[in-house]
This record gives structure tokens, C-alpha cells and sequence, in this order.
């Protein structure tokens, strides 16, 4: 498994298209989750009133209660291999409320799978202004999820027609040119995830189909470049001070390398030391790249000058500290309507930090990005907007287009994201 590149997939898409039935009947027939336990499901599903219709669904919907309503809350993850790769699948809840962990896991993905549905009518609710479909491929593409395949689920109740695949194709290249992806990169593809047409092996109910299977395309993502040519970055997790040892910071290397006797520098505090010794699982390492999560032990660091969410870096490129930035929000979750002034915490890499959103510039189309309204007076839910936004206190900040993975973030108010966004340029740096 180790030795296998390794890439973390997300599958999204509209409440009811099957999204966890397919990927739940995909591990079955990859031998990853054996029959007695899919039985065991069925049995269990049988006893709540549902029929059998769960038992693949409940390989990844493993909470009581999201059996008892049927639906997908939390994150679940699950593991697997393909001819090629290590997956570590992501299954992102479709239903609205639970949006917020979309983010979260759009956020590490690589790669993504997009389920619609042949079934008659449901495919237009799922891309309609308002569908799941639409506000999960805006934020894929939003959070930096380049990669993307849409399977087309339901072809069972559909009698494997190729009309029903084609006209549910058509809306779901429309639906992703929207929100700009290419369609000639994002191969859509006929399955049922109830019957296993197409997931694993291919389907003898489709002749007319003459592509892949959904396990064959996943051997078609590649692997992302690691940022390894770019400036180093490394959010802070935790700081630890070891006796003996000094301060050991842990953290993962977002972009860049580093090796023992590097000089670095610590924003937004500006202290600078360098590095004496780096460790990852107990053992030293020479060095450390983008990707690596590692601990590490500075000379000329005090424990005051470094805490979690801060950033290193190095003195020639040191971290972006920012008093104010401009960036693009989508509002995913508030009872009412935000008001400029607006102050909800940040997250964003490892810090979180109160932030006032200062200013609404304008109002945008998510998909086409064309100013709908200036200066807008609220912003209520599925709003996508270009906002100026104010932390409380300086802080390590990236724009999205240099680091996306120091220019994404959540703002989040009363135990839920409010919204998703993205730095789009620092109009305001601190200076250490």
C-alpha cells in the first residue's frame, strides 16, 4: 500500500442520487468490504422499514443516526486500491446542512467524483440554482479540485437506455462549463450503483457503451505536482518545549523544502532562527519536503515567539502577514442575512482567528464570475460574493492564486461554516 502513490478522492452530488450506494457497492466488488457485511446491512436495513435499499449506502453512512434518516451527515472515510493508486476516499454529505464538511474534505482532496442521476427529473433538481450538484462542483472548483469524473448513476431505472445517459450527460457538461471546468477533460460515465453496472467490472447491460469502468477511471487522475519549487510554508499545529531538546514545533509542510541548518523566519512575529534538527514519527530526517508532517527543533526560537497558526518561512520569502484582504465568499449557511461588519472566527490552514467582514464590493455569478450587483447591501445563503475581510489581529495569509493552500478558508459563527472563500489579493500587509 505505502509504496503506491496515494491520493485522496471526494465524491459528491445531489441528496438521493446514490452517491453512497455506488461507492458503497464500488467496495464490495473491489473485495474491500466483504458480502457478509453488506448482508448483515441489508438485514438491519430490512428491520427499520426501508427494504434492503441501504445496505451499500451503510458501507460509508456508518452513524446510527444517518441510518435512521437515511441520509449522509459526516464525513466518512474509507480506503481502497486501485491497479495504480492508494485512495483514501472522502464521501461528502449532499445534504444542505451538512455543506460545511464538504468543505472540509474538498479542501484536502485531489480528486473528485460528481454523481447525477439518469432517473427522470433528478438530475435537473440536482444542477438547478439551488441543486446540491451545482453548489458541490462550484465548490470543488472554488477550492482547487482540478480533477474531476461524473458518473451517472440510476441507469438500472432508466432500462440501461443510452438516451437517458446522454440527455443526464449533456446537463452535466453544462453544469460543470458553468462553474469552468473543461469538459473534455472530465470523462462522465454510465453506472448503476444499486445492480454494479460499470463500477468495478463492465457492464453486459450497456453495449452501446464502449468506455471505461469507474475503476478504470481513477487510474486516469494523475498525481498532483508536489509544491516543492515554491517558497517554504509551514502552518504551526502545536509547539512543544522538550526538556533537553528546546522548542519543537510540529507542523506540515505546505509548500517548499528545508533541511537542518536552513535559516527560517516565524510570521507574524518575525522572529528568525534556523533549523537545527527535523523528525517525522521519531526518526531524523535529512530533510523535508511539501507533504511531509513533521516535528522540528529551531536554535534562536523562543517558545513566546512561535504558536499554532503561525507560519514559517524563510527571510528571503518571508510569510504574508495580512491586516485586511480581498476575497471571494460563498454564503453556505445563516438563518438571515449578512451585514457588512459581520464578525465570525476564520479558519483558515492552522489558525483561527476572529474576522470583521468589513466591506461588500459586489455580488458575483459563482459560475461566470460577472458582477450581478455593486456594493450589495446583505448576502443571505447560495450568495457568491467579492468581500473585504479584516482579522482582528495580523495574520499569516496567502492569495489563493500564489498558495492555495494558505489562501482557502472557512468562516465559521455558532458551531457552523457560515461560508467558504478564497484569498483573492492582500490589500493591507503587516510588517513584523
Amino acid at each position: 500500500m505505502a509504496d503506491k502513490p496515494h491520493l485522496n478522492l471526494i465524491i459528491t452530488g445531489h441528496i438521493d442520487n446514490g452517491k453512497s450506494t455506488t461507492m458503497g457497492h464500488f467496495l464490495m466488488d473491489l473485495g474491500v468490504i466483504d458480502e457478509r457485511t453488506i448482508a448483515q446491512h441489508a438485514e438491519e436495513s430490512e428491520k427499520t422499514g426501508k427494504g434492503d435499499t441501504f445496505k451499500y449506502a451503510w458501507v460509508l453512512d456508518n452513524i446510527k443516526d444517518e441510518r435512521e434518516r437515511g441520509i449522509t451527515i459526516d464525513l466518512a472515510f474509507q480506503k481502497f486500491e486501485t491497479p495504480k493508486y492508494f485512495f483514501t476516499l472522502i464521501d461528502a454529505p449532499g445534504h444542505r446542512d451538512f455543506v460545511k464538511n464538504m468543505i472540509t474534505g474538498a479542501s484536502e482532496a485531489d480528486c473528485a467524483v460528481l454523481v447525477l442521476s439518469a432517473k427522470e427529473g433528478e438530475t435537473d433538481t440536482a444542477v438547478a440554482p439551488g441543486g446540491q450538484a451545482r453548489e458541490h462542483a462550484f465548490l470543488l472548483k472554488t477550492l482547487g479540485v482540478n480533477q474531476l469524473i461524473i458518473a451517472i448513476n440510476k441507469m438500472d431505472t432508466s432500462k440501461y437506455s443510452e438516451d437517458a445517459f446522454k440527455s443526464a450527460k449533456e446537463k452535466g457538461e453544462k453544469l460543470i462549463k458553468s462553474v469552468g471546468y473543461k469538459v473534455d477533460s472530465v470523462p462522465i460515465i454510465p453506472v448503476s450503483g444499486w445492480i454494479g453496472d460499470n463500477l468495478v467490472k463492465k457492464s453486459e447491460n450497456m453495449p452501446w457503451w464502449t468506455g471505461k469502468t469507474l475503476l478504470e477511471t481513477f487510474d486516469d487522475f494523475t498525481l498532483p505536482e508536489k509544491p516543492t519549487g515554491k517558497p517554504l510554508r509551514i502552518p504551526i499545529q502545536d509547539v512543544y518545549s522538550i526538556t533537553g531538546v528546546g522548542t519543537v514545533p510540529v507542523g506540515r509542510v505546505e509548500t517548499g523544502t528545508m533541511k537542518p541548518g536552513d535559516k527560517i523566519v516565524v510570521m507574524p512575529s518575525g522572529a528568525t532562527g534556523e533549523i537545527k534538527t527535523i523528525e517525522t514519527h521519531h526518526q531524523e530526517m535529512p530533510s523535508a519536503e511539501a507533504g511531509d508532517n513533521i516535528g522540528f527543533n529551531l536554535r534562536g526560537i523562543e517558545k513566546k515567539d512561535i504558536k499554532r497558526g503561525d507560519v514559517l518561512g524563510t527571510p528571503n520569502s518571508p510569510p504574508t502577514v495580512a491586516k485586511e484582504f480581498k476575497a471571494q465568499i460563498i454564503v453556505i449557511h445563516h438563518p438571515t442575512a449578512i451585514a457588512p461588519g459581520y464578525t465570525p472566527v476564520m479558519h483558515c490552514h492552522t489558525s483561527q482567528v476572529a474576522a470583521t467582514i468589513t466591506a461588500f464590493e459586489a455580488k458575483i455569478n459563482p459560475a461566470s464570475g460577472a458582477v450581478e450587483e455593486e456594493n450589495p447591501k446583505f448576502l443571505k445563503v447560495g450568495d457568491s460574493a467579492i468581500v473585504r475581510i479584516r482579522p482582528v489581529k495580523p495574520t499569516c495569509i496567502e492569495t489563493f492564486q500564489d498558495f492555495p493552500e494558505l489562501g482557502r478558508f472557512a468562516l465559521r459563527d455558532m458551531g457552523a461554516t457560515i461560508a467558504a472563500g478564497i484569498v483573492k489579493e492582500i490589500t493591507e500587509k503587516h510588517k513584523a
